[in-house]
């Protein structure tokens, strides 16, 4: 009998047959993974490449039709000052130092310091006593010349009657005449004496010799004071009117001349250390007649009435010279100004609310108002904010800018945040 032997099917190999001089089955797969790892990573940037150019550069058709908002403040014709601008400093025209003009006790001290003293109250009194003791005897000696001159003018009378008479010399008599001549005089010394004396206790009361504010106290009451005495008692300032001195270049000087051969009285106005607050406006009072050569420029002195006593002596201020005007300009705000190497230029907005680039010719500035003499019309909008993204052509809206607070009109007369030549150049 015959034993067969079962037949056992072979295993089917599930992996493809390596190539020669490839890796075995893990390391192909490994690097499979890695082609398309380092594949997807390049999708992806260039897919984030696309998108990014996509959102730098709108297309042309977006961006013809994208309407920018703007400020504008319509142009207005106007007078436009014109000012020479100076440092100043105000200075009194009368300064006093009281000083007493006699020797004595001070006994009473009648104003309190920083009063306001008119001319001729009085300020302090010395011990009048000796003075008036003084006086007294000058006085009583007055009266005893004067006597002595009565008796000799008698005795000159009685004296020409004997001559005609011949009863006496004629030497007695012209003796006489000299006496009486003599003696008054004397009553003349006399009389300067009294009136020295009296003058003296005039001079025990000091009062102001003129209108202004006393300063700090000098010397207290009991003190003995002397007419040399160096430091005085008080200092009084006049304050009404007072003057500003200040200085310009000396190229500037011609307006400033040509006006006051005119006769003109040119306005002086006197503002703070911050040029935010007008003190007063007084007039230029005189120009002085040379100029400093260390520094090229020309003192001139402007006279104010200081009514609102808004100038102390020895204080800075900022002086403000009127010399011209210039009527009927065109004035647009100074933030709509933007300057470029071609030049300056504004940005205007058409009837068909386009943006409108002008080139413009700048007359004079003064604070936020530019006059123009050509490139803009009274009445036409400038653009004072939202000029960073204009184009020629650009369709505008008046709209208020991003974060503006509520209430604040589409064109209302809002300067923007804009300054002169802080916009964008102009398109080529």
């Amino acid at each position: 009998m015959t034993l067969e032997t079962p037949v056992v099917p072979a295993t089917v190999a599930t992996e493809p047959v390596a190539e020669e001089g490839e890796p075995p089955g893990p390391h192909r797969r490994r690097r499979r993974r890695l082609v398309l790892a380092v594949g997807a990573i390049a999708i992806v940037l260039v897919v984030l490449a696309v998108w990014r150019g996509r959102a730098k550069s709108p297309p042309p058709r977006d961006r013809a039709a994208r309407v920018v908002s703007v400020v504008t403040v319509p142009a207005r014709n106007g007078d436009m000052p014109v000012y020479l601008d100076g440092l100043g400093t105000v200075t009194a025209i009368n300064t006093v130092t009281v000083r007493s003009r006699v020797d004595g006790q001070l006994v009473a001290v009648n104003y309190r310091e920083g009063q306001l003293v008119r001319q001729g109250d009085l300020l302090a009194q010395i011990d009048p006593r000796p003075f008036q003791v003084a006086l007294q005897q000058q006085e009583g000696q007055y009266a005893k010349d004067a006597a002595a001159l009565e008796n000799a003018r008698l005795d000159l009378k009685r004296y020409q009657n004997l001559i005609e008479q011949d009863a006496i010399p004629r030497q007695q008599l012209d003796t006489q005449a000299a006496t009486v001549h003599q003696l008054e005089a004397t009553l003349k010394t006399d009389a300067a004496q009294v009136a020295n004396a009296r003058l003296n206790l005039t001079y025990s009361r000091i009062t102001s010799p003129i209108t202004g504010r006393v300063g700090l106290r000098l010397v207290d009451t009991g003190n003995m004071i002397h007419a040399s005495d160096p430091t005085g008692l008080v200092v009084i300032t006049q304050l009404q009117p007072i003057a500003v001195t200040f200085t310009l270049p000396a190229d500037q000087l011609q307006p400033v001349m040509a006006g006051m051969a005119r006769g003109d009285k040119l306005r002086v106005e006197a503002w703070d250390r911050d040029r935010k607050k007008m003190l007063d406006v007084g007039t230029l009072e005189a120009v002085d007649n040379q100029v400093d050569d260390t520094t090229g420029t020309v003192r001139l002195k402007g006279v104010f009435s200081n009514e609102g006593y808004g100038l102390f002596s020895n204080q800075f201020v900022n002086a403000r010279l009127l010399v011209d005007t210039l009527h009927g300009s065109v004035i647009v705000p100074t933030a709509a100004l933007q300057r470029s190497p071609q030049g300056t230029y504004v940005w205007a907005v058409k009837p068909d609310s386009t943006a409108d680039m002008r080139t413009v010719d700048v007359a004079h500035t003064e604070g936020e108002d530019t006059a123009l003499r050509t490139g803009v019309s009274a009445g036409e909008p400038i653009v004072t904010d939202g000029v960073d993204n204009l184009q020629p052509g650009a369709k505008v809206t008046t709209g208020p800018p991003a974060g503006a607070s509520p209430g604040r009109g589409a064109g209302g007369g809002g300067t923007g945040g804009g300054r002169p030549g802080g916009g964008r150049r102009p398109p080529s």
